[in-house]
């Protein structure tokens, strides 16, 4: 769905569609209905002029009773009009909300992974969720409310001078100071504070997610809250913005509520002194009454624009952040469909920077994979080991140089093509709630059932299926079935053999693992690394010591590169972190032995 438009109503009919006629058709139901709703006032009027015309004999107001239905029918009318306002405004809230999570869920399958990574799933959530229902409530209910918020004054305007411009000037002028209050409340800087309060709603959600997920560690080391310094920051910024916000609007507020009510207090004084100058004090006083009924509804209609006016600007931000993640540019797809022969993997003068960091990850890093080897990234976090391998299934695309598979920019392949060649183990594995045979066939849903128990084998996984009530066909977290790290990482390389890619990608894949575990996925990893072109990430040296090439990254450059006899002949960077690491494993040996 394209959106080129900046303002709120043209964004909100662009996701309206076909239903956007609802939308206007409520406004002018709206518009009626609100017009209408002055009738009960003005036929009360009348009747009070007939009783007084013919006091003291009440008998003689023959026009009572034909007023008091006249009082009913524009009330029912009102009441029918503004309920078919509210039909067509929900009709078309419902169809607004489903196109904008719909679009935004679009865009979302057709971004780079990369993506994912600088917006958390916690904000994502409140973004499409929180704010489309947020948009859905504005068109259901403010809408309508607003076009009242509109032609109400204007009608009001044209009442309160058509009886006794006098009067209507003693309840106007306090309205225009209230108007005053209220550009105070929300003037230029309430759409700063709107986005700021978003904004901190989306951080205290994604860091509420966080927390949530992380509570098994919190129960386990007995912290708090506080231990969760981004979930606790979140809430206090929350709070000190929210405080902040308040206070500033108490004297505004106070001003307001006072301005719409004090046309109540004015009128009674101002009565009294124009009464005495009346030619006619029956008809002043039938003016003035009317005016003492009609100053509550000036004040109701003033309520309303506020509230509207806050519904106006929360609608804006809401929209306006659905409609940034549509805009979100996706990575543009290539031509070169088909698989390649030579899975060989050639990084040229590779330059990446992350969004919004001024330095850049990788800098000029070229190097050559030839098909069929194994090359491990080693080095200290912060390297840019994550970012080159991220590069290869186009998480992101390279600022400068060029990653190639089998000579051929990765650029110029179709999205589909390039994922189908490369099989990605992520350092922390994600399940889906359903069965392990689901999360095993998702790296290929046309695979077999005895396809995917074959790969479950070969990745070790013959003791989970054992354990489960029901084997392959257990769904994962239900009926307290969970899997440990190890496991479910066991189950992402099971995933990872059913798909049979020529090239695969490793972050990692025993950064989690008890030893059992570990020894258990690296059998797995000789299934599925053989024959192939493997790029790993590894922490534990020892992962790599049969590796055709250990390439040492150093702040986003590669410093050494070679087989691991080599690189300790050198004497450099690697043969110091090989001491290092051997000095932790003897020290963590001793340990086990004084404990033992």
């Amino acid at each position: 769905m394209a959106i080129q438009h900046d303002s709120l109503f043209a964004r909100l009919f662009a996701f309206a569609g076909s239903y956007r006629i609802l939308l206007v058709l409520s406004w002018l139901l709206s518009g009626v209905s609100s017009v209408l709703s002055l009738g009960p006032f003005l036929c009360l009027w009348f009747v009070i002029r007939d009783l007084l015309n013919v006091l003291p004999d009440f008998t003689q107001a023959a026009e009572i009773v034909r007023f008091g239905w006249l009082a009913v029918g524009f009330a029912l009318a009102s009441i029918a009009f503004y309920f078919a306002a509210l039909l067509c405004s929900h009709l078309a809230a419902f169809r607004v909300e489903k196109n904008m999570r719909q679009a935004a869920m679009h865009t979302l399958v057709n971004l780079p992974l990369g993506y994912f990574t600088a917006n958390a799933s916690g904000k994502l959530r409140k973004i499409i969720d929180d704010n489309a229902g947020l948009t859905h409530a504005f068109l259901a209910h403010q809408l309508p409310d607003l076009s009242g918020a509109v032609i109400m004054p204007l009608a009001i305007l044209a009442v309160f001078l058509v009886f006794d411009w006098r009067l209507g000037l003693v309840c106007l002028v306090p309205s225009l100071f209230s108007l005053f209050f209220l550009r105070q409340m929300m003037g230029g800087t309430s759409a700063a504070a709107m986005n700021s309060y978003m904004s901190a709603l989306e951080e205290m959600n994604t860091a509420a997610v966080e927390y949530v997920r992380g509570i098994p560690v919190v129960k386990t080391f007995q912290q708090t809250v506080y231990s969760f310094k981004n979930f606790h920051a979140a809430i206090t910024s929350y709070w000190r913005f929210a405080s902040a916000f308040a206070l500033s609007c108490r004297v505004p507020l106070v001003g307001f509520m006072m301005t719409i009510n004090a046309p109540s207090l004015l009128l009674i004084p101002a009565g009294l002194l124009l009464i005495l100058a009346a030619p006619d004090y029956k008809s002043f006083l039938l003016d003035l009454i009317f005016y003492m009924l009609f100053v509550p509804v000036c004040a109701t209609m003033m309520g309303k624009i506020m509230y509207v006016g806050e519904s106006v600007m929360a609608a804006k931000e809401a929209v306006g952040r659905i409609y940034a993640i549509t805009q979100a540019k996706t990575l543009p797809a290539g031509s070169r469909a088909g698989a390649r022969k030579d899975t060989g993997i050639w990084f040229e003068n590779v330059t990446f920077t992350y969004p919004g960091n001024p330095q850049p990850a990788v800098a000029q890093v070229s190097f050559t994979i030839p098909p069929g080897k194994t090359y491990a990234l080693v080095g200290a976090s912060g390297g840019g080991k994550t970012t080159l391998a991220s590069l290869v299934p186009r998480f992101w695309d390279v600022d400068e140089g060029s990653v190639k598979i089998g000579g051929i920019d990765v650029r110029e392949f179709p999205e589909a093509d390039l994922m189908r060649q490369i099989a990605f183990v992520f350092q922390n594995t994600r399940l889906f709630k359903a069965s392990l045979l689901d999360n095993i066939r998702a790296a290929n849903p046309e695979a077999s059932r005895e396809a995917a128990l074959r790969a479950a084998q070969l990745a070790q996984c013959d003791d989970i299926l054992a354990k489960l009530p029901q084997a392959i066909d257990t769904v994962v977290g239900t009926g307290g079935v969970y899997l440990s790290g190890g496991e479910q990482q066991r189950i992402a390389l099971a995933r990872a053999i059913l798909k049979d890619a020529p090239i695969i990608v490793l972050d990692e894949a025993t950064a989690f693992a008890d030893p059992e575990n570990e020894y258990q996925i690296q059998q797995a990893l000789k299934h599925l690394t053989q024959g192939k072109t493997v790029l790993m990430i590894a922490h534990r040296l020892s992962t790599v010591k049969n590796v055709d090439c250990i390439v040492v990254m150093q702040k986003g450059a590669i410093v050494e590169q070679g087989a691991h006899d080599q690189l300790l002949q050198q004497q450099g960077v690697y043969a110091g972190m090989w001491r290092e690491y051997q000095t932790a494993i003897a020290w963590k040996v001793g340990r086990m032995a004084e404990h033992a």
